[in-house]
């Protein structure tokens, strides 16, 4: 399963080349890719995560862990939008 996920973050720059990310949801057997604006000063990004259904993700994103590389990342938590194809 395919979901997109956008947010916003405090640095482009610094998110899009964080390995936290990948060693988060690589650890939980997803697969994740990274997307920015190619130009101007955004600070909103997005994800495309390869998951094997919708309950996983949300579980691993209900962890501290997933907390702890938000924040590292400096994503805004409060700005997390989910797409699913229907």
């Amino acid at each position: 399963m395919q979901v997109i996920a956008t947010h916003d973050v405090d640095d482009v720059e610094h998110w899009f080349n964080s390995p936290k990310r990948a060693e988060f949801f690589e650890q939980r057997g997803m697969k994740v890719t990274a997307f920015r604006q190619p130009v101007g000063d955004s600070k909103v990004c997005a994800v495309l995560i390869e998951t094997p259904d919708m309950e996983t993700l949300q579980a691993a994103l209900a962890t501290e862990e997933a907390r702890a590389a938000e924040e590292y990342d400096g994503v805004h938590p409060d700005t997390i939008t989910i797409f699913v194809a229907s």
